[in-house]
């Protein structure tokens, strides 16, 4: 028993250091950015998330455009969390990052679980709209995993509770206030601009929630655990919609 509890501690407090979020998230970023090409071939308009294009379009503000910019941005992100957690001698096992997959699609069932049932219970209707092809939404859901924690996650959840604790009295509530405001703009903003969706309360009330507990995935487990559980979740979902 205590060998197993000395395990579980030593997965828990490595997987949820930066060191392992980075590296979780390079098979995404491999996975997104080769089948985005693939997908976009003959494309007048390319499909990319919005999370992405953001990130490209604030690189191509300091002369680093498009996929070279994106890879400047995550190798910079890589150098910083070597040098933060260089000391820590963070354990580097293959095993851990299996568990870490299995640990998030576990997070990822529970979520559509328990979110859209109460969804489902007050507001009696679904939250999706008419989809685009399922190979499309397949490499979406990939990105959305990594862009869209990095941006919602990592930037802004990350950031508020960095700022809100000098401010705030005790970590607690600054990460409650950093999770509920995250969640708030994680949810509004899928209705803004040219490309934003009609807004539904039924809609919003999801995304509200599932960016809540994807905030609170991030906050305990770190950020390889929240992309991975938001990929896995939105893969469900479009496996779901092409049985059905």
């Amino acid at each position: 028993m205590n060998a197993f509890r000395d395990y579980t501690r030593r997965y828990f407090g490595a997987t949820r250091s930066a060191t392992y979020g980075v590296l979780a998230g390079l098979p995404l970023f491999l996975l997104y950015e080769t089948f985005v090409i693939l997908v976009n071939e003959g494309r007048t308009e390319h499909i990319r998330v919005g999370a992405d294009v953001w990130i490209k379009n604030v690189m191509a503000t300091i002369g680093q455009p498009g996929l070279l910019g994106t890879v400047i941005f995550l190798s910079a992100i890589g150098v910083y969390v070597a040098i933060r957690e260089r000391r820590q001698q963070i354990p580097l096992r293959a095993s851990w990052f299996g568990l870490l997959v299995v640990e998030s699609l576990f997070y990822a069932v529970v979520l559509a679980l328990v979110v859209s049932t109460v969804v489902g219970a007050v507001f009696g209707m679904d939250q999706g709209g008419a989809p685009p092809g399922r190979i499309t939404l397949l490499v979406l859901s990939i990105g959305a995993g990594l862009y869209e924690e990095l941006v919602f996650r990592v930037a802004l959840v990350g950031g508020l509770f960095l700022v809100l604790r000098r401010f705030v009295n005790g970590s607690r509530k600054a990460y409650i206030t950093a999770a509920l405001v995250g969640a708030f703009v994680f949810s509004l903003v899928h209705y803004m601009g040219p490309y934003g969706d009609p807004f539904l309360l039924s809609s919003f009330t999801f995304r509200f929630l599932f960016g809540l507990a994807l905030n609170g995935i991030f906050l305990v487990r770190g950020f390889g655990v929240a992309a991975w559980t938001h990929a896995l979740y939105d893969v469900m979902v479009v496996a779901q919609m092409s049985s059905s």
